[in-house]
């Protein structure tokens, strides 16, 4: 038996400049494609396809579209932080626990919240233009 502490690998040196910018459009990117994985997140994709496409077919305007794409995309990243936090929850709690059951459910109604907005805006903006 040793009495040595184990030997720490050292964390990656800080990148600067332009391969910052690239190694930060990597981990983007994967997150995306993580995400993709989850029905969810999918199911989203179709919705905000079929509401713009609606929007644009009804003839609204280039802001309406531009606001609700503003929409589509606050909602993938709430999608993508609630996803964040069921993972570490169940990586630290694989067990059943209230607490983390309870910070599964505040993600999902963050979740929850982005879609009525997205609904209710594409609906009035619907409404509006008949």
């Amino acid at each position: 038996m040793s009495l040595e502490a184990p030997v720490q690998p050292l964390p990656p040196a800080k990148l600067r400049g332009l391969a910052h910018l690239f190694a930060s459009t990597r981990y983007s990117l994967a997150g995306f494609l993580s995400l993709l994985a989850e029905p969810a997140f999918r199911h989203e994709i179709v919705l905000g396809l079929v509401l713009l496409a609606a929007l644009a077919l009804a003839g609204a305007t280039t802001p309406v579209l531009l606001i609700q794409g503003g929409l589509l995309l606050a909602l993938a990243a709430t999608e993508a932080l609630n996803t964040a936090i069921e993972l570490i929850v169940d990586r630290v709690s694989p067990e059943f626990s209230a607490f983390a059951g309870q910070a599964k459910d505040l993600g999902s109604f963050a979740v929850f919240c982005l879609l009525l907005v997205n609904l209710g805006f594409a609906g009035w903006s619907l409404l509006a233009l008949v």
